[in-house]
């Protein structure tokens, strides 16, 4: 029995991005493909997404265009794909406020707004820094943080302080403060509805970019003995991901499978998958019983 299904939105890409973004220490190892997606989850009569990805116009289109950014699409085109609208969208979990995660909050508008308080804190009180220290703010827009604000003054921002259990039925926060941003956080949905859950799935947000942040460069099929190597971008710090990690592996019985890396290229090897006709992926983690296959 499955409460929920899970899919994975591409709504642009990266062909050629740095591996030692993805990889800390991958120095002088090329490039690699960088997704840019957001998750969706559907059942128990709500609809929620695990970030929203950006929007591109205004300062969201310089940062996307600085990153090389290709093939970017709306939310309602990429909803769409599957049969949805983001005006069904009822419940966002922003992972953390990087501008191609907390962008577009526009698009939802029906939907309440949960984020980390320490992360919408923290940037703030970066926004105010000196402009010498601006590299804190390399991947963040402030207009997001701006809107997110207006989003409390409409009663549709929750901020949590820490982990948050059944936010939805099944479905809860955890936080990784001081990590990839200041508060960055994982959602994880229980699938089975139990408190000690045998079907669980973690959305990672970027506490993980890759398959090899969690099973070390070999892969886990060539390596007997696996090492965590965390993401290469850190406001916070590599220890702080790297036990964020061990959190995130405990919850799934360490199968590593079940920790979703949104960014990962090749969650289409692991996953049912499909290209849409805009060139974008869909990939469907799993089914809620009785839910339709969007990729068969």
């Amino acid at each position: 029995m499955s409460d929920y299904s899970i899919w994975v939105l591409e709504y642009s890409y990266v062909t050629d991005y740095h591996k030692s973004g993805v990889l800390y220490g991958a120095h002088n190892q090329g490039y690699v493909k960088l997704p840019y997606c957001y998750a969706l989850i559907k059942g128990k009569g709500r609809t929620a997404m695990v970030d929203v990805g950006y929007s591109d116009k205004d300062y969201g289109k310089v940062l996307g265009d600085r990153f090389g950014v290709e093939n970017w699409r709306s939310p309602k085109v990429v909803l769409g794909s599957i049969g949805l609208d983001p005006a069904d969208v009822d419940t966002v979990f922003i992972t953390h406020a990087h501008f191609d995660h907390f962008g577009n909050v526009e698009d939802f508008p029906k939907a309440t707004f949960y984020i980390q308080e320490r992360e919408i804190a923290k940037w703030t009180w970066a926004m105010a820094l000196p402009d010498r220290m601006r590299w804190m703010m390399t991947a963040v827009d402030p207009g997001d943080i701006v809107r997110g604000l207006d989003l409390a003054r409409q009663r549709r921002l929750v901020t949590v302080d820490g982990a948050k259990a059944d936010v939805l039925p099944g479905i809860d926060l955890h936080a990784a403060f001081d990590s990839h941003t200041y508060g960055s956080m994982w959602v994880t949905v229980r699938n089975d509805g139990k408190t000690a859950s045998s079907d669980t799935w973690v959305l990672a947000g970027d506490l993980v970019y890759v398959f090899e942040n969690i099973e070390g460069p070999g892969g886990a099929v060539d390596v007997a003995d696996p090492i965590y190597v965390p993401v290469g971008l850190a406001v916070g710090s590599q220890t702080n991901l790297v036990l964020a990690t061990e959190e995130m592996m405990k919850q799934v019985g360490y199968e590593s499978r079940r920790v979703i890396p949104i960014h990962e290229e090749r969650l289409r090897d692991r996953f049912p998958s499909r290209i849409t006709e805009e060139g974008l992926r869909i990939t469907e983690i799993c089914l809620a019983d009785g839910e339709p296959s969007r990729v068969a």
